[in-house]
């Protein structure tokens, strides 16, 4: 992690654009509705202005001589039927005022008969909408053009505005609510197969190179592919060392034990103390560098097994006997015995048999390596609580004041063993084994005296 550097947050910014984006469209939403409703209640107001005027405008006519008029009362109470606004009229025929209000504006510019015109004035201190019809009526053969205007304040479109300025906020900040959560939901969901993707990368175990099965959109498909050919080039890195590592113990033994036979030779030729004393040294060298090179290869063998686990039914009591019989010749050497106390019924669990071997024999071959002679080394098998435990007890040096998690580390060995050929492989090869089948490698000193007390726990098959 220290050479990652974050840059920020992928999920954060995908939700901050699409926040701004909803803030945006909320604005516009804000404003098209606001103007859209506002020029839809002013196309209402003209529209009964021109329609109140064109009422009046009907009802002209030729009498004695002049223009007559009765204005209808329907003409104007339809203005106050949308709003308490003050309305205002005036009738001019030929620049002189008929009726109404003599001073209210009218159209300047020539107007088209029959054809409303409108206008936005300032009348007595507020603001009118105007409307203007222009007829021409005929007076005793002469025609005479006749001009009605009809006038309303606007403080009843102001309010409908105002009305309809704050719906359209109510409504830009329920969308923009609504998007907020849809834009939360929908970063998580646009990450969400990179989730998937990291946990299934974090979940796996740091021997597991097989390439990632998984569902993934096609913006991911090339990481994928190039963290699975990645993998594949580290798995074939790995396999070459490892088979290098195995050619070279192989290749490594056949040499010491012919280097260790001629010493042994020797060793019985020479009378002088100190070429006998190199000579012992040199078989002593030569011993640890075989062990060394078998462990390696055991190691080797054992983490490329894990990648690759062969599962089947295991009864440990029988595979423990065994071992047993492989360790035999070599316990006999020191005069150590080796007692196993098993049920008499089996205990399965579901393992590789190689690998579970190796991890026995490495347990057991440390116990008669650093047992002293004519010492007894009880291996248990009991099986409950859901788990099979094979414990090695022996007579030995124990662990004495070591750090029991480091043993398991690969060439760890503790201070009281320094003059034991050894690799500091063994407990590494059992750990390594038993996480594979999912349980535990527990280290104790042995509570019925001195010596070490190895326990390897399984999950039950």
């Amino acid at each position: 992690m220290a050479n990652i550097r974050e840059i920020g947050s992928i999920w954060r910014r995908l939700t901050i654009q699409l926040l701004a984006v909803a803030a945006l469209l909320s604005f516009l939403l804000y404003l098209a509705v606001r103007t859209f409703a506002g020029q839809a209640a002013e196309d209402t107001q003209d529209k009964i202005l021109a329609a109140s005027a064109t009422s009046i405008v009907d009802e002209l006519r030729s009498e004695r001589g002049e223009v007559a008029l009765d204005i209808p009362y329907s003409s104007l109470s339809m203005l106050g039927a949308i709003s308490d606004d003050r309305v205002f009229y005036r009738v001019v025929v030929d620049d002189a005022t008929l009726t109404g209000y003599n001073d209210l504006p009218i159209p300047s510019t020539q107007l088209d008969p029959g054809q409303p015109w409108f206008s936005t004035e300032a009348y007595r201190g507020e603001d009118v909408r105007a409307a203007a019809v222009k007829r021409v009526v005929s007076v005793d053969g002469q025609p005479l053009e006749v001009v009605v205007v009809v006038a309303q304040t606007r403080l009843g479109l102001q309010a409908i505005f105002a009305r309809v300025s704050t719906t359209a906020a109510a409504v830009g900040l329920g969308f923009f609510a609504i998007a907020v959560a849809l834009s939360l939901f929908a970063g998580a969901s646009a990450l969400r197969p990179v989730s998937r993707l990291a946990q299934a990368v974090r979940h796996r175990g740091p021997q597991d190179l097989r390439p990632i099965q998984a569902e993934a959109p096609s913006e991911l498909v090339p990481l994928l592919s190039a963290l699975n050919s990645f993998m594949d080039r580290v798995s074939a890195s790995r396999a070459r060392s490892e088979d290098f590592i195995a050619e070279a113990a192989h290749r490594i033994r056949t040499p010491l034990a012919t280097v260790r036979t001629q010493a042994e030779i020797a060793l019985r030729r020479v009378e002088r103390p100190e070429n006998k004393k190199t000579l012992r040294e040199v078989i002593r060298a030569v011993d640890e560098s075989s062990r060394s090179a078998g462990q390696l290869l055991d190691h080797a063998m054992v983490v490329y097994r894990v990648d690759h686990l062969e599962q089947s039914k295991v009864d440990l009591v029988e595979m423990v006997r065994e071992v047993k019989k492989r360790v035999d010749p070599t316990a006999e050497l020191k005069d150590i015995k080796l007692i196993i106390n098993a049920p008499d019924d089996p205990c399965p669990i579901d393992g590789d048999p190689i690998l579970l071997q190796n991890a026995l024999r490495n347990v057991i071959d440390n116990s008669v390596k650093y047992s002293p002679s004519d010492t007894v080394i009880c291996v248990d098998v009991t099986n409950g609580d859901g788990n099979v435990t094979v414990t090695v007890l022996d007579e030995g040096r124990g662990f004495e004041n070591s750090d029991l998690d480091a043993l398991k580390h690969r060439f760890s060995r503790g201070p009281n063993v320094s003059d034991v050929v050894g690799s500091g492989l063994g407990l590494t090869i059992a750990d390594e084994v038993v996480q594979a089948h999912g349980g535990t490698l527990e280290l104790a000193t042995n509570s019925k005296g001195t010596g070490a007390c190895v326990s390897l726990v399984f999950p039950r098959y």
